[in-house]
């Protein structure tokens, strides 16, 4: 009977320490005796409830589907016209506890298999309480270059250019699809606000395992990533990037001769962006570093693109690029592409896209190549 007693007196007492309310019919403090408390008196007892309406979390879903038909005359080609749903992908997004952003994001078109079909490409949380420093953990755009983190609806083209695709997203060091995408911890931030509210100088910086995405690291060194840029007027950015990393070959084989275990990818690049009716982007990005699956392959390469968007009429805007990259830093591997492309916007969720490209490629059998691409996208 003492037990009972004894552990009936405990768990009201207990009750009365955790709940919300007042019990057992006892007079809550009034609210004009709480300025006399002193501060760990009028605070309020930790509850569920208090750190649930603190994360009072908010989520967006969305995402976009676009359709391609692509035609070409490249000699050898396994065909000269094809249809291809290029991309689906679904995302969820929001904040948490105020000041924690997070998305999640999805690709789920392709065939199923190892870096291809269905699978996470964003996965991340970002602290951002202060403009200044913004704390990034998880799987996310690597920071380097300005086209590599805009939205395939943004670029102006119907795809990125060499620059971003051969050292960001099919990494010419052998390195699986990666969408530009790694897995690390960045900081960035923002300083000296202009007068319309832009500002001056931002600054990124990540830690990564080099590995790409869904991959975890094969090494011991990490790729150090940063980005710095100035913006002396609203939507103009005039930056310089650098990459210090390796990447190991997950697939290696001793007995291939061509094989190599690890290459550095060590590379800088430098551009400048215009991003309002009118758009102007150029970059320069040189690389060192070989190729883990020839070791024939050279080890400097280089790439630069610049691109133009002309406002026409509303909802129409049309883009003109010139788009170079070299295998070996070597005018005899110079692969040119000069493309126009036209972007009409049905609204703001639904683009149709058209675009035309001349292909110089002076290490290929087939030199000069024409390609067409015809593009339609809705987003939700």
């Amino acid at each position: 009977m003492k037990k009972i007693l004894f552990f009936a007196s405990f768990f009201l007492a207990a009750s009365a320490a955790f709940a919300d309310e007042p019990i057992l019919n006892e007079p809550a403090v009034p609210a004009d005796s709480l300025a006399s408390m002193t501060p760990a008196e009028a605070k309020p007892a930790f509850s569920l409830a208090t750190l649930a309406q603190k994360f009072d979390p908010t989520v967006k879903f969305g995402g976009y589907i676009i359709g391609q038909f692509t035609a070409n005359d490249t000699k050898g080609a396994d065909t000269h016209t094809n249809f291809n749903l290029r991309l689906i992908r679904l995302y969820l997004n929001g904040y948490a506890f105020q000041d924690f952003y997070y998305r999640l994001q999805m690709e789920v078109n392709g065939q199923p298999g190892v870096d291809k079909g269905p699978r996470v490409i964003d996965a991340f949380i970002e602290w951002q309480k202060f403009d200044e420093l913004r704390v990034k953990l998880g799987e996310f755009k690597r920071s380097f270059g300005f086209e590599n983190p805009m939205a395939p609806l943004t670029v102006g083209h119907g795809a990125y250019s060499q620059a971003t695709t051969k050292f960001l997203f099919n990494d010419r060091c052998g390195a699986h699809a990666t969408g530009g995408r790694d897995v690390g911890i960045q900081l960035q931030g923002d300083f000296f606000p202009a007068a319309d509210g832009h500002k001056w100088l931002h600054y990124q910086v990540g830690l990564f395992n080099g590995q790409g995405i869904n991959h975890s690291d094969k090494d011991h060194h990490k790729d150090l990533i940063g980005g710095i840029w100035v913006s002396p007027v609203k939507n103009l950015r005039i930056g310089a990037f650098g990459w210090d990393g390796r990447y190991t070959n997950e697939n290696y084989n001793a007995e291939n001769a061509k094989h190599q275990r690890q290459v550095k990818r060590v590379r800088w690049g430098t551009g400048v962006d215009y991003e309002a009716d009118w758009v102007c982007r150029a970059e320069y990005y040189s690389s060192v570093g070989g190729v883990v699956t020839d070791v024939t392959k050279p080890n400097r390469s280089d790439a630069w693109y610049a691109t133009v968007g002309v406002p026409v009429t509303k909802g129409l805007k049309i883009y003109g690029k010139w788009d170079c990259y070299r295998d070996n830093k070597e005018w005899n591997s110079l692969r040119q592409v000069f493309g126009v492309t036209a972007n009409y916007w049905m609204g703001k969720n639904f683009l149709l896209q058209a675009g035309y490209n001349f292909i110089s490629d002076r290490a290929s059998a087939d030199h000069y190549q024409n390609t067409i691409d015809l593009q339609v996208a809705a987003r939700f």
